[in-house]
């Protein structure tokens, strides 16, 4: 590859796409595309691949050119309810093996990838051998935070003694991760996890998570805070690390994210008649007749009283403790996994006559970013967990997005290595 490559593809596209296309398929915005086209700067060489595949592929299907196969293969750990996998599906991704231990998340999610009786779908991924998970691109996991200590490393460096990831993770979630990553050496990984992982056990957790992805696995680590109020109505920071096989020229600056994001009113169920009628949802949480959320998400006059009795107590104890008003125009707190309880961090405003109520669980799919056509297979109280402990799809679909064309360079150039073995056979 060399820039003169790149820059020639660069122009080739631009006879058949606009600036906007090309920078969405290869993960930087229009002024640098601009900026390479006037020679201002160069056409990085790596984004060849990406270019090629635009020009191969004509037109573009969720968000990359496509040809009707798939651009890479993933598979899904920890899934939950897939909300990680939908943003990578949204860009020409195929999940070729899913991880997920709880019953009720795992019946949301057969209802949502009814296809994949193509490929595997375990519970516990703790028991499962690494070398039977299939060959894969990606690796993508929302894996819950445990603790564990890197105390006694030192100490063994000492004595000679072997360590490792096999040594200071084993007993954590963490450790399956590493295991399946050591073992398949995916070209690419997303790992997603809550703020605190960060300042968990004063740093040493995320320490050891970075000595071993990097030290251990050798691969070239990326980590940033995203708050998910940019897509989504909701104040949701998490943790995105992302990781490579070889050096890239990956940056979070890629990332397009909308300075002034929507408001909760454009989630929330439609009075004025225009609230589609789901035939998955029927009548299940808006009375379409009535053009009326159903009766029973208001607060019951118990619970009402409850927690404006709470809120005032912590109020006059100088705590900030108490539950979360919301109204059409607010951002609202994060939704978490207890909202089935009384829903007390995210209640909205029904006006001074009526109690405030809590959002249905399809407005709470919403909220996460999951589109109208997603099925609630489950109860209200499983919907809330399961809606609590997932993502914003939108903020992986736009990680996906900037990730895809450095995972499109490494598998070119391990292609690439792949043949030029293959030909020295024949030397």
């Amino acid at each position: 590859m060399t820039l003169a490559a790149s820059f020639e593809l660069l122009r080739q596209a631009r006879a058949r796409f606009t600036q906007r296309e090309i920078a969405a398929h290869v993960g930087k915005d229009t002024k640098t595309i601009r900026r390479w086209e006037k020679g201002e700067s160069p056409c990085p060489a790596m984004l060849e691949p990406a270019l090629r595949d635009l020009l191969q592929g004509g037109t573009r299907v969720g968000g990359v050119a496509g040809s009707g196969q798939a651009q890479f293969r993933f598979i899904d750990l920890f899934a939950g309810i897939g909300g990680i996998r939908m943003g990578f599906e949204a860009h020409g991704g195929e999940c070729v093996f899913t991880s997920e231990w709880n019953d009720f998340s795992t019946r949301t999610y057969r209802d949502n990838y009814p296809g994949d009786a193509a490929h595997t779908l375990i519970g516990d991924i703790v028991t499962f051998p690494a070398e039977e998970v299939p060959s894969h691109d990606v690796l993508l996991g929302g894996f819950p935070c445990q603790p564990f200590s890197i105390a006694g490393v030192s100490k063994k460096n000492a004595l000679g003694r072997p360590h490792g990831f096999e040594c200071t993770t084993q007993g954590t979630l963490f450790f399956d991760v590493a295991r399946i990553i050591a073992a398949k050496r995916p070209a690419a990984f997303l790992l997603e996890n809550v703020k605190n992982l960060l300042s968990h056990d004063k740093g040493r957790t995320f320490e050891v998570i970075l000595q071993t992805l990097r030290d251990e696995l050798g691969y070239e680590v990326h980590y940033r805070v995203i708050d998910g109020q940019h897509f989504t109505p909701q104040h949701r920071e998490r943790i995105i690390i992302v990781g490579f096989r070889g050096k890239t020229e990956f940056s979070w600056n890629d990332l397009l994210l909308p300075q002034q994001g929507p408001r909760l009113g454009s989630i929330l169920h439609r009075t004025d008649g225009t609230e589609p009628v789901l035939p998955w949802d029927q009548e299940r949480f808006f009375d379409h007749a009535n053009r009326r959320v159903q009766p029973k998400y208001t607060l019951t006059p118990k619970l009402w009283t409850y927690l404006q009795n709470y809120a005032d107590k912590h109020r006059a104890a100088g705590n900030g403790f108490g539950f979360g008003m919301a109204y059409p125009d607010s951002v609202t707190r994060t939704l978490s996994a207890r909202y089935h309880k009384d829903g007390s961090e995210i209640l909205l405003y029904q006006g001074e006559t009526l109690r405030p109520r809590r959002l249905t669980p399809r407005e709470c799919a919403r909220l996460m970013g999951f589109p109208d056509t997603f099925r609630i297979p489950v109860s209200d109280t499983q919907a809330y967990r399961q809606f609590g402990n997932s993502v914003v799809m939108p903020v992986m679909r736009e990680v996906a997005r900037i990730m895809l064309p450095h995972v499109q360079t490494l598998l070119a150039e391990t292609s690439q290595h792949g043949s030029k073995q293959a030909l020295s056979l024949y030397a």
